[in-house]
């Protein structure tokens, strides 16, 4: 292969690259639920609240029994009683009566308001003085006022989150339906390259891009499966990919992508099954040499062997593959903070650049150096995108800087 082919932009590729492959449904308790995507909205099977209760401190009471009080003339109201936590109220509020009650507590017969206990002083009598004046339903929380019967209160699509569980927990569901996590295998390819824990020889490398992709992976809610080092060897690296198709999600194979008279990588996986590859190359620094497919539904992406370029493709492409397999069809969050470029970054219009940068005060510095210095990523806080359309960023722009777990 002389040259890269079915070359796409970025923007292209994530909206573009939709393998079908999903994973596999699991029944999950709620604890163990976070970050994964329910199968179908589960939607409420009750009101929540399912009584009215008190949103404040205070006293349960008649709104028309304040008509008219404030600071100047405020109203008088006999204390009737208490409402106590977790049970139905015992007292009955008529007229002119007043019932102590806690936030949350439930709203007692006759009562329609609250009155805030930091607007109320107790005359010592059996009596309270009310400085505000109440309407119907002030400081009272309905049923149904949090969430609807049959209104969702999980949905489809979106990544669990404490506040989701949350309210499952509340509706009384304690299990899920929802995809697994996603399980990718990751394969490192190269003659050069050898295991981390091993001594190299001269023109050897340890494999720092596994050991790297795995953390990554786990970070973008998947399941990494280390499959070790494939010498260049088409035939071996065939049998390891398909294996690995039989039961993984997604499959990674870091290096080999790039072109090159010794790269077998897109052969090797334009034979694995159809559609097979839809792109090779990404208009992208660092990552060009990027190759993405499909086979039988499930996602490949074969990754530079620059461990830099690896993990900047993997994150910027490889994240949205793993959760569209794990059913999460909702916009990736962005953790961004604003800030200004510390100096003039230049780039080339018609691909899209990724420029690591250190965070200093409201300022973001650059970090430049060669592209396979794994070294300057632990110096970053973040990254920056120039877009394709732009030649360049002057020094004072305002950029968005997307931070590091």
């Amino acid at each position: 292969m002389s040259e890269f082919f079915s070359v796409r932009t970025v923007a292209e590729a994530l909206a573009g690259f939709r393998p079908r492959r999903r994973t596999a449904v699991i029944r999950v308790p709620i604890e163990e639920s976070p970050g994964l995507a329910v199968t179908a909205d589960v939607l409420a099977p009750l009101a929540l609240p399912a009584f009215p209760r008190s949103a404040v401190d205070g006293y349960a009471v008649a709104a028309a029994a304040t008509h008219g009080a404030g600071d100047s003339l405020p109203a008088y109201l006999r204390i009737v009683g208490a409402v106590s936590m977790g049970a139905l109220p015992d007292v009955r509020v008529a007229g002119d009566g007043a019932a102590a009650i806690p936030t949350g507590g439930a709203l007692p017969e006759g009562a329609d308001a609250i009155a805030m206990v930091e607007h109320t002083s107790e005359l010592g009598d059996g009596r309270i003085e009310l400085s505000r004046a109440l309407a119907v339903g002030d400081n009272v929380i309905r049923p149904g006022d949090d969430v609807a019967q049959g209104a969702p209160i999980a949905r489809a699509g979106r990544a669990l989150r404490p506040q989701e569980v949350g309210l499952l927990a509340a509706a009384g569901i304690t299990e899920v339906e929802a995809y697994s996590r996603p399980l990718v295998a990751i394969v490192s390819t190269g003659d050069e390259v050898v295991p981390a824990g091993s001594d190299p020889l001269p023109g050897q490398v340890r494999d720092a891009n596994s050991h790297a992709l795995g953390a990554l992976v786990r970070e973008l809610g998947g399941g990494p499966w280390p499959l070790g080092i494939v010498a260049d060897d088409p035939a071996q690296l065939e049998r390891v990919c398909r294996a690995a198709l039989e039961r993984a999600d997604v499959l990674v194979v870091s290096a080999g992508s790039s072109v090159g008279a010794r790269d077998a990588t897109a052969e090797v996986i334009g034979r694995l099954g159809e559609p097979g590859i839809w792109c090779h190359g990404l208009a992208l620094k660092p990552g060009k040499p990027t190759l993405l497919a499909e086979v039988d539904g499930r996602p490949v992406i074969g990754l530079p062997g620059n461990p830099v370029s690896a993990l900047v493709v993997m994150r910027l492409v490889g994240g949205p593959v793993i959760r569209l397999t794990a059913g999460i069809t909702a916009p990736q969050p962005v953790r961004g903070r604003q800030a200004a470029l510390a100096r003039n970054v230049s780039s080339q219009a018609g691909r899209l650049d990724i420029v690591q940068v250190r965070l200093d005060g409201d300022q973001a510095v650059p970090l430049f150096g060669k592209a396979s210095q794994l070294s300057i990523m632990t110096e970053a806080d973040g990254y920056i995108t120039i877009p394709d359309a732009v030649q360049g960023l002057a020094a004072g722009s305002d950029v968005t800087v997307e931070l590091y777990g």
